[in-house]
């Protein structure tokens, strides 16, 4: 697939279409914090550090951002996070991302982080924790900002490093008991299957941690049931590509598995040539259990209410299916049975108005 795919743009919505997704109530599930990392910022966070930059400008660095596959968003992606160094730097991306989530009316957001990327530079696995938490805390705080924080193990490396990963964050648990609850596997899927960290998430589920997974995004359907069958997770991260595979749809429509569906970065990264082509309504259609994300905003275009003006443009979606994607999304999310009926009457009186 051609990367100038990325391009093309969704029919204009009306006024009071645009408005009523402004307003809607939402939860974010699938999110990667240095995803959030705009140009901007991290040529200030590149400038605090004295991080040399292959990039003139922050337009220099913005135009690198058409992407031909995963990967190549990947080592575009792992050189980014180089800029985060200190406490603060954790710090202020968390807290940018808050607040364009608190300007697209996301109440919740359960925010994948990737030690890895960060421990393998030498920095000090306790760092990332603590900016990312006291962002995340100060927002709860001041804002009523609902949050949680899912650890992902990346799985182009190997188990034996996930595990270390595990047992170096283990000591920081009850430190963060508030905020991380989950633990996911990210990074490239080709040739890095389900199985591969088996262990490890026989680990961190005897441990008490929700799990989930990326499968199904470049990964085949295969992946989805390992995902499902090896690792128990309890939502598919991605999964655009189990419609491949009837008994996989129908397994997931009876069991009502969470997909975290990404629109705009399965666009940035050619898994689809253009929005109209992604099948998003016909999973939604079809009874299973899609949710809206925004995946690594920063480097695909849009943050949440993007991703639903995407999709409820190309794919003509009505508000009741609107109402229904946000509705998955807060059943799926990990929050408390009180929190979930917090939020579900908040959307349900939204939808009363309109």
């Amino acid at each position: 697939m051609s990367s100038s795919a990325a391009t093309s743009v969704s029919p204009p919505l009306s006024s009071t279409m645009q408005a009523f997704i402004a307003a809607m109530p939402k939860t974010e599930l699938h999110l990667h914090i240095e995803g959030t990392l705009e140009p901007e910022l991290l040529f200030a966070l590149a400038q605090r550090n004295q991080v040399a930059l292959p990039y003139s400008s922050v337009e220099a660095l913005r135009a690198a951002y058409a992407f031909s596959d995963l990967q190549s968003f990947l080592d575009l992606y792992y050189a980014g996070a180089n800029v985060l160094r200190t406490e603060q730097d954790f710090f202020d991306m968390t807290a940018a991302y808050i607040e364009r989530a608190r300007a697209d009316n996301v109440r919740h957001a359960e925010i994948f982080f990737d030690p890895q990327t960060h421990t393998e530079r030498g920095i000090d696995i306790g760092i990332v924790f603590a900016g990312i938490a006291r962002a995340l805390r100060a927002a709860r705080e001041q804002h009523g900002f609902s949050s949680a924080m899912i650890m992902s193990f990346l799985r182009h490396l190997s188990e034996e490093e996930a595990f270390a990963t595990l047992e170096a964050a283990l000591p920081l648990r009850s430190h963060y008991a508030d905020l991380w609850h989950g633990i996911g596997l990210d990074s490239a899927e080709r040739g890095n299957p389900p199985e591969k960290f088996e262990r490890v998430f026989a680990r961190c589920k005897e441990l008490g941690f929700h799990l989930v997974a990326h499968a199904g995004e470049e990964g085949p359907p295969a992946y989805i049931l390992g995902a499902l069958d090896v690792l128990k997770v309890e939502r598919i991260d991605h999964g655009v590509r189990s419609e491949e595979d009837p008994q996989l749809m129908q397994r997931l429509i009876q069991q009502q598995m969470p997909l975290t569906v990404c629109p705009l970065s399965n666009l940035k990264l050619c898994v689809v040539d253009e929005m109209a082509q992604h099948n998003l309504a016909r999973l939604l259609r079809a009874g299973l259990a899609v949710t809206v994300n925004s995946d690594d905003p920063a480097y695909f275009g849009g943050y949440m209410n993007d991703n639903y003006l995407a999709v409820a443009g190309a794919l003509a979606l009505t508000r009741d299916e609107l109402l229904q994607l946000a509705r998955n999304g807060i059943n799926a999310s990990f929050l408390p049975a009180d929190d979930k009926t917090r939020l579900s009457n908040e959307l349900e009186q939204f939808a009363a108005t309109q």
